[in-house]
């Protein structure tokens, strides 16, 4: 039995599958089944995963006849693992050879995390750099950006198995933000502590191909769903404002006074709540507020930007 199940769905990728699972065949890190869910294909997808297969006996394929959706993929793929960690990865991305063995480390000297990611950058189809994430490493400010901003990039995390089964897997209903409302509800329903490595170990590769589905996805509708739906979790209501607003925050657009007044209200709220719900501690209170006020800041003209960041380094508040 591996220790690390590692699920690629696959759904019209001929052209980069191929590299996707070559960077999981040279990983340093050897305890692995790699579990390849060719979901509908009308491409050389799946003809390109089986011919690995028959070269490796780690890797196994499975084949939709129709495409149920990443989520659904995933979720095929967590039903035939077999590992004590499970790690999932896009099979148009590619991973650091040192991706899993980093993840494992990690997990094995840290048992009270529950899940772990690694920081990561957008690159084209040449793997060019285009962006490089800076996704936040402590577990409260993971939490926060959950509803606020870019809490890990998804397709990077190690989960322990049992955190995965209590909540039943991917919302396959999604067709996008899975990943997001997976971490949500881990952390709603499960005690689960979050964790993001400060190395890069996952190129998102970004291409025409992507681009066109993800804008057909209705991706903003979607994400304003999950929000929703999360934000109900926590405070039991969703009023239309502050969903508004929290939507607004998380893209850094501009508010104007009043917007920032309710929106400042609801971040107080927000923090409160998530201490009182054991989401994250009460300690880091000051590290969220923090947080809260450069959130702000991003939202305001740029000369209230500028008075800021001169009221800040000369008087320190």
């Amino acid at each position: 039995m591996p220790l690390v199940s590692v699920i690629m769905p696959a759904y019209n990728v001929e052209l980069y599958i191929a590299e996707a699972i070559d960077s999981i065949l040279a990983q340093t890190f050897a305890d692995f089944e790699l579990i390849i869910v060719v979901d509908g294909s009308q491409d050389a997808s799946a003809t390109i995963a089986r011919s690995y297969q028959q070269r490796d006996s780690r890797i196994l394929v499975f084949q939709h006849e129709r495409n149920m959706g990443r989520g659904g993929a995933l979720n095929r793929g967590m039903a035939i693992a077999t590992g004590k960690y499970i790690a999932w990865m896009d099979s148009d991305d590619v991973s650091s050879p040192m991706r899993l063995e980093s993840q494992v480390d990690f997990l094995e000297a840290y048992p009270e995390i529950g899940a772990v990611g690694t920081q990561g950058k957008i690159v084209n189809e040449n793997l060019s750099t285009i962006f490089t994430y800076d996704v936040p490493q402590q577990h409260s400010l993971i939490v926060y950006n959950l509803y606020l901003g870019m809490s890990f990039l998804g397709a990077s995390v190690m989960i322990r198995r049992p955190f995965l089964e209590a909540v039943g897997g991917f919302d396959s209903s999604l067709m996008r933000a899975q990943d997001t409302d997976l971490f949500a509800r881990l952390v709603h329903d499960t005690d689960i502590r979050f964790a993001n490595l400060p190395e890069c170990h996952y190129l998102y590769r970004k291409y025409a191909q992507n681009i066109r589905t993800a804008a057909s996805a209705n991706t903003e509708v979607i994400a304003q769903k999950v929000i929703r739906r999360m934000v109900e979790q926590l405070w039991d209501e969703a009023p239309a404002g502050t969903i508004e607003r929290f939507q607004r925050l998380r893209f850094e657009l501009k508010l104007n006074w009043a917007e920032r007044r309710a929106a400042k209200k609801d971040l107080r709220r927000f923090i409160e709540l998530l201490i009182s719900h054991n989401y994250v501690d009460a300690e880091d209170r000051p590290l969220l507020h923090a947080a809260m006020n450069r959130r702000l800041e991003s939202t305001t003209p740029r000369r209230w930007q500028q008075f800021c960041h001169w009221r800040r380094h000369r008087l320190g508040f």
